[in-house]
């Protein structure tokens, strides 16, 4: 496959990330066939050349390499392993690629009835959001065989910058719950310090410009806090996929016997954001939690 543009490309789910992860592959010259639960969210790429199919099924049954990157585990399972899913139209030899972030548990039940199809299988979960999506920098946290993934690197490199192998099915799951730990407990202290910085007068922009480039750097406050100090709440990555992910990363984690109290603190926060009416906000929306707590003091 070290030829991106000859290979036939089956692309499942085309939401914030999604179309703009296609639209690479179709840049790249690849034929691609699209299915999306909404027809009318695919229309950019299928204004491009993407060919549209009506079921999963449909989209595996033409590709070489299938990709799907949908909202939840149970979408994952319906358009993965469903009677109209993608390993029912999956080709003896094709590859299926799940880059939605989902459990790892799932993600090995999926090699396991690929490999029963002859079909082979990765879980790539990415992190980035839609400004990595859109300028293809996405990391890419890849579980399943060495030999697959070096087969599919060439699409893989139109999508991220970043793409390591973590270990066998599900190891690339279990690494974008490490991820998204670690996002939850920064995100907690780049809305509590940006509120501290409100509060004591200080331009939160400014306050950005210094701290931004020292050792309290991060993609968040760098990427969100512009966005959180213009009440910019739009979604890169919606908050009730967040809380999703948290509640995969605390039940994995309890199977493992691990007290998360920087996770349980976080959840509970978005569990307040949701309930404030902002589950389709993005991330950032946390600030709003959090103001709702300082206005009780």
């Amino acid at each position: 496959m070290s030829d991106a543009a000859s290979v036939h490309v089956g692309w499942i789910g085309t939401g914030v990330m999604g179309a703009a992860m296609c639209s690479h592959l179709l840049d790249a010259g690849c034929e691609v066939t699209v299915h999306s639960r909404t027809r009318a969210k695919a229309a950019d790429l299928l204004a491009r050349g993407a060919r549209w199919a009506d079921s999963p099924a449909d989209v595996a049954a033409r590709a070489d390499v299938i990709f799907s990157i949908v909202g939840f585990p149970a979408d994952v399972r319906e358009v993965v392993l469903g009677p109209s899913g993608a390993l029912e139209g999956a080709r003896p030899g094709a590859t299926l690629v799940d880059m939605t972030t989902s459990e790892p548990s799932l993600a090995r039940e999926i090699a396991t009835a690929a490999q029963a199809r002859r079909v082979r299988a990765l879980d790539a979960p990415v992190s980035g959001g839609d400004v990595g999506a859109r300028a293809a920098t996405l990391s890419i946290m890849v579980g399943g065989e060495a030999a697959v993934l070096d087969d599919v690197r060439p699409l893989l490199e139109r999508l991220g910058r970043t793409i390591v192998l973590q270990g066998p099915a599900g190891a690339g799951q279990h690494t974008k719950m490490v991820n998204q730990m670690l996002i939850a407990a920064n995100m907690v202290g780049v809305c509590e310090a940006l509120l501290y910085a409100q509060r004591a007068g200080l331009d939160p922009l400014t306050v950005i410009a210094s701290v931004g480039s020292g050792a309290a750097a991060s993609w968040a406050i760098n990427q969100l806090g512009p966005k959180i100090a213009s009440r910019d709440f739009a979604p890169g990555f919606y908050v009730e996929h967040f809380l999703k992910d948290m509640d995969i990363a605390l039940r994995e984690g309890k199977r493992m016997g691990l007290a998360l109290p920087g996770l349980e603190l976080a959840l509970h926060l978005y569990r307040e954001v949701a309930a404030l009416g902002h589950g389709r906000s993005g991330t950032q929306a946390l600030i709003l939690a959090l103001e709702r707590l300082a206005s009780a003091v």
